[in-house]
């Protein structure tokens, strides 16, 4: 599994990114995907998550109404729309997935980090005031 984040850079407050991970290494369409974002002295947070199989999404209570996620099957890429963005969103973002088994898709709200065995690397995002 390889997963290649893109799409970070430099904002300003109440701008917009759009991150970017292009997944490979598997076939099945059974998985989760997630975004995680992680700021320097922080624990690495769950930001939204896309079950693929049935189109369903959650988002952390911070970035909810801000943030989209979305998908492409066709170039097995998911997309993080950022909008309105703040400076405490200046993290290092990263993509995961994770193949459901018994104990879950493990897209929910408040996922962690755990939940999700295959990561990327991740991609910089700097909101500026």
């Amino acid at each position: 599994v390889q997963l290649q984040a893109s799409g970070g850079g430099l904002a300003q407050a109440g701008g917009s990114l759009r991150l970017s991970c292009a997944a490979s290494g598997f076939t099945s369409d059974y998985y989760s995907i997630a975004w995680f974002r992680q700021a320097p002295g922080k624990e690495r947070e769950g930001v939204s998550c896309l079950f693929n199989l049935a189109g369903i999404t959650s988002y952390a209570d911070s970035v909810k109404d801000r943030f989209t996620i979305s998908r492409d099957n066709a170039k097995r890429t998911v997309y993080l729309q950022m909008n309105s963005l703040k400076p405490e969103g200046t993290a290092i973002y990263s993509c995961a997935v994770r193949f459901p088994n018994g104990a879950g898709h493990g897209c929910y709200r408040g996922m962690k980090p755990t939940d999700y065995a295959y990561w990327g690397q991740g991609t910089q995002v700097t909101v500026s005031s």
